[in-house]
């Protein structure tokens, strides 16, 4: 079962529309058939936007549907402690954090929106980045 770290916009348009790749994803996690890995950093950031009055006025879910939606996803959440930090890697410093969690966690792939700025340090520790799609289409050709 593939390991994989969401960056925060994944779980941003998963929950805004049921038709993506992003959705899909998030289903595959309530199926087992993925798993996915987060720092405490990470988590903090996923609870920060997904409540951010801006993104719930993009998916429309309260502060208490929000709560409720990470700690179902808690339960198929693999904590990362990070052992390692690597900055500045990235252009956008508030990915730092999002690259040094996959890498710590020694992902199949990191999934996000960002692929260009991402590509740019992964290859430095072996990490494949890929987008919501792609990452979906290589989970139903390992099934």
């Amino acid at each position: 079962m593939k390991l994989v770290l969401l960056d925060t916009h994944v779980l941003v348009a998963g929950l805004t529309s049921t038709k993506g790749a992003s959705h899909a994803l998030l289903v595959a996690l309530a199926s087992a058939q993925l798993r996915m890995a987060a720092s405490p950093a990470l988590w903090l950031e996923y609870e920060t936007v997904l409540k951010c009055e801006a993104t719930r006025a993009v998916h429309g879910f309260s502060i208490e549907q929000v709560d409720s939606f990470l700690s179902a996803l808690a339960v198929w959440v693999e904590p990362v402690s990070l052992h390692y930090i690597w900055r500045p890697q990235l252009r956008d410093p508030g990915d730092e954090m999002v690259l040094e969690a996959a890498v710590n966690a020694r992902v199949d792939a990191l999934v996000t929106h960002n692929v260009k700025d991402f590509s740019v340090a992964a290859p430095r520790f072996g990490l494949a980045v890929k987008t919501p799609a792609l990452a979906l289409s290589l989970l139903k050709d390992a099934l």
